[in-house]
């Protein structure tokens, strides 16, 4: 402390113009560091999926928390990219999404396994996206509407049952074709459709019987009325583990007779433990990356959130991943043994 500062703390008269100074000193830096990166911007969460379906009901919940939960509280918007069942979605984060934390993307889990075996070999990796969090655990249906003479998954061995897909990189298309291979069932996917509501009125008109590749958290927050007037048939699920309240339904991982029929139903399944996953673009800033995900895991565990997302669900409360969880899944997904991976990539790029 210099002589001149000493001579100020004695001189009384000054006492009270130091202690404001004082007093003000720390604001500064405090209101800097509250206002935080994303004071000003919008982040925007973009949507691997149409309008009304399970991935675009819980983004829309998402934008409305987020940012709260954000350094500087920016405004957060949802808006709709559908297209090859979330790879054209995948391709805008990879290739033209600004890095800086300002966008993400909300996807179905299928496309996770896109990169891995679908018909190109991209110049990216799954586990190259920033993992941010997903919403939920799931597991995912092979349905038929409960007009269908196919009903069992026995049947489904012997009768050819048409589904609705909505492009190569979805599980809509892609599970469908790996059952037919492990499990011997004849699906036929009817592609082209856009997002799941399509697919939906594509079932209700009869346009195809069914529908693979139905998270069931998609499917009770886009038609809960299908299962409360028993409108489907459960064929088969695709999960690490059976859903709780589907446990009489077959598990394609615990009927796969081979090692090597198990190891494709894995990869094919591990993407399920992340349920509609948020992802922001490969080399994305990592304080960026840290701090959406700290605030995506702090929205998850908002009372408010809670209480919407389970009224959009049926009543279950989300089971989120946090970011970092999720990134060590994708690395495991992407370490995947390659035989198995060319494997599927021949079977599902005929």
């Amino acid at each position: 402390m210099t002589n001149r500062t000493n001579a100020v703390w004695r001189d009384r008269r000054h006492a009270p113009v130091l202690a404001l100074a004082l007093a003000l000193l720390p604001a500064a830096p405090a209101l800097a560091q509250s206002e935080g990166y994303f004071k000003g911007k919008t982040v925007v969460i973009n949507i691997g999926g149409t309008a009304g379906g399970g991935i675009d009901v819980g983004a829309r919940i998402m934008a409305r928390f987020l940012g709260k939960f954000l350094p500087g509280q920016p405004q957060v918007v949802a808006q709709n990219m559908p297209g090859a069942g979330g790879v054209r979605l995948l391709e805008y984060l990879v290739f033209q999404a600004p890095k800086d934390g300002t966008v993400l993307g909300a996807f179905a889990s299928g496309p996770l396994v896109e990169p891995l075996v679908g018909p190109r070999k991209p110049a990216y990796g799954i586990a190259d996206f920033a993992a941010i969090g997903a919403l939920e655990k799931d597991v995912a249906f092979c349905t038929s509407w409960f007009k269908s003479p196919v009903k069992t998954l026995e049947e489904a061995r012997h009768t050819v049952v048409t589904v609705a897909g909505t492009g190569a990189g979805s599980g809509t298309d892609t599970d469908p074709a790996v059952l037919n291979e492990v499990l011997g069932t004849k699906f036929k996917v009817i592609t082209g459709y856009l997002g799941t509501q399509e697919t939906a009125l594509a079932v209700e008109r009869g346009e195809v019987e069914g529908r693979c590749g139905f998270g069931f958290a998609s499917l009770k927050a886009s038609r809960p009325d299908w299962l409360k007037e028993n409108k489907l048939n459960f064929i088969v699920q695709m999960g690490l583990e059976p859903h709780p309240l589907a446990k009489d339904v077959p598990l394609a991982l615990d009927l796969a007779d081979t090692p090597e029929k198990k190891a494709m139903i894995r990869l094919m399944s591990a993407h399920l433990a992340l349920g509609r996953p948020y992802l922001a673009p490969p080399g994305a800033h990592p304080e960026r990356v840290a701090e959406l995900r700290k605030g995506f895991m702090a929205a998850m565990a908002d009372a408010e959130l809670r209480a919407e997302f389970a009224k959009a669900s049926g009543g279950d409360e989300p089971e989120p991943t946090e970011g970092a969880a999720m990134q060590k899944l994708l690395l495991d997904m992407q370490a995947t043994p390659a035989p198995v991976v060319e494997r599927l990539r021949a079977l599902l790029n005929p």
